[in-house]
């Protein structure tokens, strides 16, 4: 089968878990024997075509816009321009997929220019992102959103709540959403390191509690919350860490709290890392956290499980699907520092505790390879190509 994924972002190229979700499924297809093309975004530094066994076409915006929202809509412009020169190399596709609503126009565009079927996946929606639909830019984008949830004869959500979710805010017939989970490539966590080294190449002594957050510096990740259980932790065992991992618009406001409360020297900004300094990091932390307010699924939280970290995790939207409380990782009440500082101290205290969170883990990762579930993709596209109405 021909596929033409569009993204947004695609490595190196790393914003939110897209990213992650498109180099997996691409790579998971291709060593299904489908011919995989993946239209993006351009990147400083890196080559407009490659082949990685999925082909990788990187698309230049050629024009300058004045906001974020016009440079939306011009690169799907160029997408759009940059199929037609694919399909005149390679042929025409069986199937189109689209990710999140940055890639809907020249997805749905697509569909009837080429009368190809239109897959399209939710990974959140502008109603949990924006906490609403305030502004006139949330609702172009709401729209934007139900535009693609209509053109698409299948529609996939990440989770089960977000299936209900998109049910509820586009009137999606639920026959036509398919749930297919963020998956994870197991074999590029194993692999030994030495721990103490690495731990002093970040700046980490051997005798510190090293808690871990990764993500977007955004309202969303509740790195807030964290911050705040701190001073907390500190109480039972002073030499702990936090290590935050990511970038984002509340950076400053984030190391202004943690000053505020007087746990600055304790709170590290690490920025973006690279994939092999995340994962060598995931290897010499302790703990990750995940406080998140709105999380759709919590590809980090799969990442945790595969690097053998306990993982404490809000109870919110796709967590609740992927972590069982007390299990394979501790649940606690969103937007409360006082639950998640006490979840964290039972963590480092307990080590029995801590080993069994470890071992279950282990075992529920295993659940979530990318080839297991493109085999479920893949019966998403069959019955999209026969289900397709082009009127």
């Amino acid at each position: 089968m021909r596929i033409f994924i569009l993204s947004w972002e695609y490595p190196p190229r790393i914003v939110g878990g897209i990213s992650r979700h498109v180099e997996g499924i691409a790579e998971a297809l291709n060593k299904m024997k489908n011919e995989v093309h993946i239209i993006t975004l351009d990147f400083p530094n890196t080559p407009d075509f490659e082949d990685r066994g999925a082909l990788i076409h990187r698309v230049k915006v050629e024009i300058p816009s004045q906001d974020f929202y016009r440079w939306v809509f011009l690169f799907n412009h160029f997408f759009e321009k940059r199929v037609g020169y694919i399909i005149n190399k390679y042929g025409k596709p069986n199937i189109i997929h689209a990710h999140d609503w940055l890639t809907a126009i020249a997805g749905i565009n697509l569909k009837h220019l080429l009368r190809v079927p239109l897959v399209f996946t939710f990974h959140s929606t502008e109603s949990k992102r924006a906490m609403g639909i305030k502004s006139e830019e949330s609702r172009m984008i709401y729209s934007i959103e139900w535009w693609a949830s209509f053109e698409a004869t299948r529609v996939i959500t990440v989770s089960h709540s977000m299936k209900d979710e998109i049910i509820y805010l586009y009137n999606v017939p639920p026959e036509k959403v398919k749930v297919i989970p963020n998956g994870i490539n197991l074999s590029k966590f194993n692999f030994s390191l030495d721990r103490s080294a690495v731990r002093k190449y970040f700046g980490l002594s051997d005798n510190e509690i090293v808690l871990l957050a990764v993500g977007r510096l955004t309202w969303q990740k509740g790195f807030d919350n964290l911050i705040k259980a701190m001073p907390l932790i500190l109480q039972r065992f002073y030499n702990t860490k936090l290590i935050i991992v990511g970038e984002g618009h509340l950076r400053r406001d984030l190391k202004t709290l943690a000053y505020q409360l007087g746990v600055g020297d304790k709170v590290r900004f690490y920025g973006f890392l690279n994939d092999d300094d995340l994962l060598k990091m995931y290897k010499v932390t302790d703990i990750l956290t995940i406080p998140s307010n709105y999380e759709p699924f919590g590809i980090v939280a799969l990442e945790g499980m595969a690097s053998g970290l306990p993982i404490i995790v809000s109870g919110v939207d796709g967590l609740k699907e992927i972590v069982q409380n007390d299990i394979n990782g501790v649940v606690v009440y969103p937007n409360d520092p006082n639950n998640l500082a006490n979840a964290i101290i039972k963590v480092i205290s307990d080590r029995e505790y801590y080993n069994w969170l470890v071992k279950n883990a282990h075992e529920r990762v295993k659940k979530f390879s990318w080839e297991s579930l493109c085999n479920e993709l893949l019966k998403a596209y069959e019955e999209a190509i026969k289900n397709a109405r082009f009127e």
